[in-house]
């Protein structure tokens, strides 16, 4: 399927109505949330809890959003930015970090989780314009995932460890460079070999 620069789901097109947006353009403010897990919570008639799950593993369908969502207010507060490595999961810790994997081409990237959704029936997770470009399932607006959750996330909003994973994959056209063990402030990122 061909896709344009919107997005696959508008917000006329999902149950759970967008923010109203508070930025426009490429310069987005980054940060600005709160921690939160959250209390159960229904969506067209289903119900998610909130959890902190570190062993959470799944496989499944991703999907991405952009234009549409982009400069409007997420689950925790932060502003979301079609180009910056995010993502929204229905339960996972707001923020938070979770490795991402294209089931059908083997790229990862290191998102940060700072919204919720996606409420469709078998997506796992809704993915920013950017990881989705950089996943290479842009054109397609689906894909097979597997999501891993990775610690949780600083509020200040920076992305420097998801830019570092990212430049440090085979595939990345951003150019590898090594980290320092003091560049890692979350366990779990120092397994960033592990896919």
């Amino acid at each position: 399927m061909e896709r344009t620069s919107t997005s696959l789901f508008p917000p006329s097109k999902v149950e759970v109505p967008a923010s109203p947006r508070v930025a426009e353009g490429r310069s987005i403010p980054r940060g600005g949330g709160a921690y939160k897990v959250g209390a159960p919570y229904k969506v067209a008639g289903r119900w998610y809890v909130p959890r902190h799950e570190p062993n959470y593993d799944k496989t499944g369908l991703g999907s991405w959003y952009g234009d549409d969502f982009h400069g409007r207010q997420t689950a925790n507060g932060e502003i979301f930015n079609k180009y910056a490595l995010t993502a929204a999961h229905p339960t996972l810790p707001l923020p938070s970090y979770a490795y991402v994997t294209n089931l059908d081409n083997g790229r990862t990237v290191l998102v940060r989780v700072n919204d919720r959704g996606p409420y469709s029936s078998g997506r796992i997770v809704d993915l920013s314009h950017e990881v989705a470009r950089q996943l290479d399932f842009e054109h397609k607006g689906l894909t097979r995932v597997r999501v891993r959750y990775a610690g949780r996330a600083p509020l200040d909003g920076n992305d420097s460890h998801e830019r570092q994973f990212l430049a440090n994959q085979p595939w990345s056209r951003s150019g590898r460079y090594a980290l320092s063990a003091g560049q890692m402030t979350t366990g779990a990122l120092q397994e960033t070999s592990r896919r």
